[in-house]
């Protein structure tokens, strides 16, 4: 069983960019595909990225093409995500979630076994 933990985030301007990482711990991070969610207050939990476990393929939301881009270093068991040009509507609490045993990416909330506590995101306008 992995344990994820979220970090990074916070307040920032729109137009700014900002780095989430999720550290994981417990578990071969390389035999899990993984992803970062993002659920706005009123709004259903919605997929954001995901990345196959070597990280050979990844998925896009296409909200977030272009401006977003994941990673992840399986030698550190970490996912990252880089958030640029950020705007208003990107606000939201970000997830990143752990799916165990999947050869490529994941998209849906239901594919994911284990879920981190979430750090929240506010973009300014």
């Amino acid at each position: 069983q992995v344990q994820l933990v979220e970090s990074g985030g916070g307040l920032v301007q729109a137009g700014g960019s900002t780095r989430l990482s999720c550290a994981a711990s417990g578990g071969t991070f390389n035999n899990y595909a993984v992803g970062w969610f993002r659920q706005a207050p009123g709004k259903e939990r919605e997929v954001v990225v995901a990345i196959s476990r070597i990280g050979g393929s990844t998925y896009y939301a296409d909200s977030v093409k272009g401006r977003f881009t994941v990673s992840r270093d399986n030698a550190k068991n970490t996912m990252y995500l880089q958030m640029n040009s950020l705007k208003p509507e990107d606000t939201a609490v970000y997830y990143c979630a752990a799916a165990y045993g999947r050869l490529g990416y994941r998209v849906r909330v239901d594919d994911y076994d284990y879920w981190g506590q979430g750090t929240q995101v506010t973009v300014s306008s």
